[in-house]
């Protein structure tokens, strides 16, 4: 396949949607969403071949879960920066689907795991190689002795893996011949070893792999992996100043690219990601978005903890953007945490796409499907129609909590005006159709209206514009009465289920139903 050039005009209008402004963006594992070939993994044609799908649902951009060579199924410890793993395709496949998806308005966020990479990297495999190599900076090595004086052995988490320690021996008979005892740090496991950002070779590597992806290749930016990670707690200023250089980077190289941080901790500790990142997901949220949902009842003031956020967001930078989601690649599904049940993941979805920031769909999501721990559960095969008929549902692994049994699929969903695709797909392009509820950048103010069962707000721009939105969240039909403060609301612009009214600053909202009143 011969290389497809990108036109100018093209690059330009995506560059508008890649900043986050505006749009909803779709997380992928391309493993698990379509097979094109009948190897039974997904592909990159494969998500070529459905960017009418995603363009029918409404999303501006894509998420690309690690796409570069690894030797794991989930592609978190990449061997090659600048390849196209084998088992998804090649880079004409990818230049293809960038083109396909810039035609369509689509941007294309690529996963960049830079915190660690591995083990078989040539970087480490070089640096394995004994004190003396000249990789050997790139990657934190210690003596057991001082691991052992600084007491480090248990102070850092050792995530997913079980291993009693993030500190390591390389195994390799070179290694052993060395005669060196140093070991290797790897936060998350002993095959992926962490980057030595201290070292300006790492950042200079670094920088080169994301001028390659935005330039040569045209991605509109890069989803961060563990970008709180980079340094332990105790040098978290290093953090911030590496993630400020990085976000110099990537505007030099492509201006208007964007970049979403996975940063989960206090949102005072999350702000000074906004220096040098776009955008930061908001993980608390997502907790209380399933808790308010799941008991229909705002009994976590949903509104008070997102003005504090954002406060303590806008006093870093005021152009932050608030990365909304239900669930992710390593959450458990929100179509399982709320037992499948309908009604609640519509007014999810509803709370979702109407607050301020930049809503994100997980895969599968909009059929509402399910999956708990551990994460090979929370990743499975797309369904695309019933079995018999699914030519492109992937076979890597069977699925467990999502069959055809359990979640109708997307064929049958996408003709069936009363199901969660259809209600995603209406809220999308609604959402997108309008000027505030489509700026990731309005802000969120308080509504005068305090009822039981539901969650209100207003939403303002830069300009003026605002919107009062309100959600039921229970089974009941509410009558809710407008404060004297909303006397600027004229009319329901957009309700998300039949049976809503407004009359004399009185609003009839039914079960599980949202307004949109302007």
């Amino acid at each position: 396949m011969t290389k497809i050039p990108l036109t100018q005009s093209n690059t330009t209008s995506i560059n508008t949607l890649s900043t986050g402004h505006t749009g909803v963006h779709y997380e992928i594992f391309v493993r698990s969403f379509a097979d094109s070939n009948g190897d039974g993994i997904g592909d990159l044609n494969g998500v070529t071949n459905n960017l009418d799908y995603l363009k029918e649902l409404g999303v501006s951009a894509i998420w690309l879960m690690p796409i570069s060579p690894s030797p794991t199924y989930h592609k978190y410890d990449v061997t090659d920066y600048y390849g196209i793993d084998p088992e998804y395709g090649t880079l004409d496949d990818f230049r293809r689907l960038i083109q396909e998806a810039h035609q369509r308005g689509i941007a294309v966020i690529i996963d960049l795991v830079i915190h660690h990479t591995s083990i078989r990297h040539p970087w480490f495999q070089e640096a394995a190689q004994g004190p003396d190599n000249p990789y050997r900076n790139f990657y934190k090595w210690l003596h057991p002795d001082e691991i052992r004086a600084r007491k480090l052995a248990t102070r850092d988490i050792t995530a997913d893996s079980g291993e009693r320690s993030p500190w390591h021996s390389p195994r390799s008979a070179t290694y052993r011949n060395s005669g060196s005892p140093e070991k290797y740090y790897g936060m998350f496991w002993s095959g992926m070893p962490d980057l030595n950002f201290d070292y300006p070779p790492v950042r200079e590597e670094v920088f080169k792999i994301v001028r390659y992806w935005l330039n040569d290749i045209g991605v509109d930016g890069f989803r961060l992996d563990a970008a709180r990670h980079l340094y332990r707690e105790s040098e978290e200023p290093k953090n911030h100043e590496f993630w400020q250089q990085f976000g110099k980077v990537v505007e030099e190289a492509k201006p208007g690219a964007y970049t979403v941080g996975e940063v989960w901790t206090r949102p005072e500790h999350i702000a000074p990601y906004f220096r040098g990142l776009k955008a930061n997901f908001n993980f608390d949220l997502r907790l209380m978005i399933e808790e308010i949902v799941r008991r229909e009842e705002d009994t976590e003031d949903l509104v008070e903890f997102l003005t504090y956020v954002h406060g303590a967001f806008g006093n870093v930078n005021p152009q932050f953007i608030d990365a909304l989601i239900l669930s992710n690649h390593d959450q458990n599904r929100i179509g399982s945490l709320l037992k499948g049940n309908l009604d609640h993941l519509k007014v999810a979805a509803n709370i979702l796409l109407t607050l301020p920031g930049l809503p994100y769909l997980y895969y599968g999501e909009e059929i509402g499907m399910l999956g708990l721990k551990p994460d090979e559960n929370l990743r499975e095969p797309f369904l695309w129609d019933v079995r018999d008929r699914d030519r492109q549902r992937t076979y890597w692994r069977r699925g467990k909590y999502s069959t055809s049994k359990t979640v109708r699929p997307a064929a049958e969903q996408q003709t069936d005006p009363s199901s969660l695709f259809s209600h995603y797909k209406r809220l999308i392009h609604y959402r997108n159709s309008h000027p505030v509820l489509n700026d990731n950048l309005s802000r969120l103010q308080p509504a005068g209206i305090r009822q039981k069962g539901t969650v209100s707000f207003i939403r303002s721009t830069q300009t003026g514009q605002r919107i009062l939105v309100i959600h039921n969240l229970t089974g009941k039909l509410i009558d809710v009465v407008l404060s004297p403060n909303e006397y600027w609301c004229h009319g329901i612009v957009f309700t998300s289920a039949d049976g809503s009214s407004f009359a004399n600053d009185h609003v009839t909202i039914p079960a599980y139903g949202c307004v949109v009143i302007g």
